[in-house]
């Protein structure tokens, strides 16, 4: 496992936006739905449309998108592109937002039910 370099503090403005950009592309839920299928193995654009109920078009708008950002790859295999996750780091930001959620969620349930016992 390799060692990762701090991330410098503060931000220089470059980083910033790269980051601010990442999160522009995992704001989109078709996306998020999109890498959380790809989690499961490769697949087409066609297998992808029939799982997630979209049109074709907006299928393939969304993996365009994922593609320049580097977060899934491409393979041609004759008439048809597979995609695939090309970082799984991604899984790591999603986790720690699903905590958080989970967290959240928690807290609210607590704050309801001492309410409602009041």
């Amino acid at each position: 496992m390799s060692e990762t370099a701090p991330v410098p503090h503060p931000l220089p403005d470059s980083l910033a936006e790269m980051i601010a950009q990442r999160f522009r592309i995992l704001s989109e839920p078709t996306r998020i739905k999109l890498l959380d299928r790809l989690r499961d193995g490769e697949a087409s654009v066609g297998d992808l449309q029939e799982e997630l109920g979209a049109s074709q078009q907006n299928v393939s708008k969304h993996l365009g998108l994922l593609l320049q950002a580097g977060m899934v790859s491409r393979t041609k295999r004759g008439n048809h592109s597979l995609y695939a996750i090309a970082d799984e780091g991604v899984f790591l930001l999603c986790d720690h937002v699903c905590g958080g959620l989970r967290r959240e969620a928690g807290e609210i349930e607590s704050i309801l039910n001492g309410e409602l016992t009041r």
